[in-house]
């Protein structure tokens, strides 16, 4: 593995050290942490303290615009187009629902999809350089965007934590 330029990279056996390690340096004042897992962890999310996603604000803007397409379409079309048939109204708001039903469930799907890109930042471009197959295997690693003077009591804290390694 190549060294990662700008950070420090601790790995734990155990989740507790991990999180404790985190807690620790967020106490510090430091936020630009990443957190490496084999495994889905409430107390390690909790632990970094993240926003929840912004990708649902997508969604909601992206259905809101299919209903709105969904009705403004075919009134549209109604309109430039009057069929008058059995002295039924022109634009019969029940006959597109369903159109407008089905807008909605495509422009959320497609705004997700792209929200998702967006706020991900996808695609990156830029390679991975502190992962360690490692923490596939077992262990959890956490790296800190630090550089400097700052980077040796980084060290220090992840070592009280309990880390077995710290590069």
């Amino acid at each position: 593995m190549s060294p990662q330029a700008g950070g420090v990279l601790g790995v734990f056996d155990t989740l507790d050290s991990a999180v404790d390690a985190v807690e620790r340096l967020r106490a510090a004042g430091h936020r630009r942490i990443t957190a490496y897992s084999p495994m889905p962890s409430h107390d390690l999310e909790h632990a970094l303290h993240r926003p929840q996603s912004g990708v649902r604000m997508f969604t909601l803007v992206g259905g809101l615009t299919g209903t709105a397409t969904g009705f403004a379409l075919p009134v549209w079309t109604s309109l430039d187009w009057p069929l008058i048939t059995g002295g039924k109204p022109i634009i019969s708001l029940p006959a597109f629902v369903i159109i407008a039903f089905e807008l909605t469930i495509l422009f959320g799907a497609l705004s997700t999809v792209a929200g998702l890109f967006i706020l991900a930042r996808l695609p990156n471009r830029k390679p991975l350089v502190v992962y360690d197959p490692a923490f596939s295997a077992g262990a959890f690693g956490v790296h800190i965007d630090i550089g400097g003077d700052g980077a040796e009591a980084v060290r220090r804290t992840m070592r009280e934590a309990g880390a077995v390694e710290v590069r």
